[in-house]
C-alpha cells in the first residue's frame, strides 16, 4: 500500500522538511517535495535522489492546490522567522484546509514544543491555533509533532559569533533541545506508523543542558574554544519582543518533552548535544 501513496513534503529544501524527506526515503512512499525554487541546488539534489519536485508557495493557494493533487499524505512546516507570526499562521491554516479539500488522508503538522501550554510566546501560540485547525478539519488521520529548540540554532549567527556563544539566558537554565536529524526520524515515523499514531501530538527533544554547558560541548566538537557570553534581555527585546518572551519563558517554565519515554516508545535513540557537536567540525 505504501508504494501507492504520495507524500507531499513542504520545506523539503530546509531543515525539518529535508530531514523528513531523507528519513522517509526508501520507506516505500512516493515523495514529492514542494519548493519555491525547483532550480536550487538543494532541490536538484532531491530530484537526483528520486524525489518529485514541484513548484509551490505557501502564500499561493493555486500552487498549493496543484502540489496537493493526488497526495495521500502531507508533511507541513512553516517558518516564523521568514514569514512572521501572522503570515505563518495563515500559511499553516491554508495548507491544512486545502489538503482536506483535496482529499489528503494523512496530515502531519510540525508545530513547536509546549504549543498547548498557553506559553504567551507569539510564535508558539500561533502554532497552537494551527493545531486546532488541523484537529477541527477531521482528517482521516493526522499527527502533530512538537520539536523543541534546535541544536542547529546554537551555531547560527543568532547565537555563535566567532568564538563567543551569545545568549540572554540565565546560566543555570536547563534548555531542552533536539537535532534536526531526529525530527526527521519522527517525521518519517509519523507516516510509516500513521494508523497507530493517529491523533497524537508528541513533544520531541533529545537532550537538556545549560547554555554554558552547551558552549563547552560545542567547543569540544569544533575543536576550538567557545566562550559563553550573557547579554542583557533588553538587547534581545530591541530586535524581537517575541524572541525575548521565549527566552524568558525558557527560564521561568521551559519545555517538558519526555525524552526517555519517547525513546522507549519509538526506539529512536536521541542524539545528544555532544554527538551532534562532534559532527560539526569541518
Amino acid at each position: 500500500m505504501a508504494s501507492e501513496r504520495t507524500v507531499l513534503i513542504t520545506g523539503a529544501t530546509g531543515k525539518q522538511g529535508g530531514a523528513t524527506a531523507g528519513a522517509l526515503a526508501g520507506k516505500g512512499f512516493r515523495l514529492r517535495a514542494m519548493t519555491r525554487k525547483p532550480e536550487s541546488e538543494a532541490a536538484q539534489a532531491l530530484a537526483k535522489a528520486g524525489v518529485e519536485i514541484v513548484k509551490g508557495d505557501l502564500d499561493d493557494a493555486a500552487s498549493l492546490g496543484k502540489a496537493l493533487e493526488g497526495a495521500w499524505g502531507v508533511f507541513a512546516v512553516q517558518n516564523t522567522w521568514e514569514a512572521g507570526v501572522e503570515k505563518e499562521e495563515e500559511q499553516g491554516k491554508r495548507i491544512a484546509k486545502l489538503a482536506r479539500d483535496k482529499g489528503v488522508q494523512h496530515f502531519v503538522y510540525s508545530s513547536v514544543g509546549s504549543a498547548h501550554r498557553q506559553t504567551g510566546i507569539p510564535h508558539f501560540d500561533n502554532k497552537w491555533r494551527v493545531e486546532e485547525t488541523v484537529r477541527g478539519l477531521k482528517f482521516p488521520s493526522y499527527v502533530i509533532l512538537r520539536p523543541v529548540f534546535f541544536m542547529e540554532n546554537l551555531t547560527s549567527p543568532w547565537f555563535l559569533n566567532g568564538d563567543k556563544l551569545h545568549a540572554a539566558m540565565d546560566p543555570n537554565t536547563i534548555l531542552q533541545m533536539i537535532a534536526v536529524e531526529d525530527i526527521g526520524q519522527y517525521g518519517a515515523r509519523a507516516f510509516t506508523d500513521a494508523e497507530r499514531l493517529n491523533g497524537r501530538a508528541i513533544d520531541l527533544a533529545g537532550d537538556a543542558v545549560t547554555i554554558p554547558a552547551a558552549a563547552a560541548t560545542i567547543s569540544k566538537g569544533l575543536g576550538k574554544p567557545i566562550e559563553f557570553v550573557r547579554i542583557p534581555i533588553e538587547e534581545v527585546r530591541k530586535n524581537s519582543e517575541d524572541f525575548a518572551i521565549m527566552l524568558e519563558w525558557f527560564h521561568k517554565v521551559g519545555y517538558n518533552a519526555d525524552i526517555a519515554g519517547n525513546a522507549r516508545e519509538f526506539g529512536i535513540r536521541p542524539t545528544t548535544l555532544a554527538e551532534w557537536a562532534a559532527k560539526q567540525r569541518g
